[in-house]
């Protein structure tokens, strides 16, 4: 091959290289960030004879005041009728987003549900370059705009959800008794597992069924925006049956048959999103990461990562 055909060949495959890229940039910034989708899973972890127990596993809107498509969509999940809403973090992405946020999730009003925050939760999104994120977890931006995490909470509680902020909370749904703990972002360090055990037993001498030693075992539900290891072990060793986590994205970009490139916490890719399960100590229990419904605004890309909500039921 001549010089001149081997450079006329050199630019053809960059051009058709720069022509793939800009095809997948456009699919999962236009496209695939866009394409909502239900994931559901059961987990036979209650007593014979129990009712079955309906989740939903909401986690990390990024919410903006524009984005309209989303909003309906969460809103339409009220048809899958759930017993309990967990959320798990980071709802908005903009400053202004409370008032879309509160019609967003106004159909699940008496809907028993917990909550706990991420980062996003307090803080707005900033500029950020995205392949900062291959050199290990995010940090923090110096500047960044605080919301008003006032209003959230009383929405929140408002809904009739109770917060699980580096504390437990107790409830009773459909006839299981259901003991829930968590803590605030741990990816900021905002996580007081030293907390956890004195609160746990605060609420089990507290709860209502403590003298009913005939009635069902509690089932332990435990919530952190970020499942850094050092969280889910000290679930695991407090009782934790499962644990719901957000955070991750399940990696936002993932490469077809090698999966996601990174995690933004210290877990495994393998337990970026999904269902699985955590040991510690000789102890297990199931682990839901949710890829979560958004992206921040800076960063408004998912590739073979679809956004996402769960539907968990629980089974005798």
């Amino acid at each position: 091959m001549s010089p001149l055909s081997a450079g006329r060949a050199t630019a053809a495959t960059a051009m058709v290289g720069a022509a793939v890229g800009l095809g997948t940039f456009a699919w999962g910034s236009l496209v695939e960030r866009n394409r909502f989708t239900v994931r559901h899973e059961v987990l036979p972890i209650l007593e014979p004879g129990s009712r079955s127990l309906t989740i939903l596993h909401l986690s990390d809107l990024h919410l903006a005041p524009w984005q309209s498509e989303k909003q309906e969509w969460v809103r339409g999940l009220s048809v899958y009728e759930p017993d309990l809403i967990v959320n798990t973090g980071d709802n908005v992405g903009h400053v202004d987003a409370h008032a879309a946020l509160e019609y967003t999730l106004e159909p699940f009003r008496d809907v028993a549900g917990v909550f706990v925050h991420g980062s996003n939760d307090y803080y707005g999104p900033t500029p950020k370059n995205p392949l900062a994120y291959f050199g290990g977890p995010s940090k923090a931006h110096r500047t960044p705009t605080a919301l008003d995490i006032g209003r959230m909470e009383s929405f929140f509680t408002g809904l009739g959800w109770l917060d699980l902020n580096n504390t437990a909370r107790a409830i009773e749904v459909r006839g299981s008794r259901l003991e829930f703990f968590g803590v605030n972002d741990a990816h900021r360090g905002w996580d007081r597992l030293d907390r956890l055990p004195g609160a746990l037993d605060d609420m089990r001498e507290n709860v209502g069924w403590q003298d009913d030693r005939g009635g069902p075992e509690p089932i332990g539900i435990a919530l952190t925006h970020a499942p850094y290891q050092r969280v889910l072990n000290s679930f695991v060793t407090n009782g934790a049956d499962v644990i719901f986590g957000g955070h991750t994205h399940g990696g936002q970009v993932r490469v077809p048959g090698y999966g996601a490139l990174v995690t933004n916490c210290d877990i495994p890719r393998s337990k970026v999103s999904g269902l699985s399960t955590w040991s510690h100590a000789r102890r297990t229990a199931h682990l839901e990461i949710s890829a979560g419904l958004g992206t921040s605004i800076y960063a408004p890309v998912r590739f073979d990562c679809r956004p996402e909500a769960v539907v968990v039921t629980l089974t005798a």
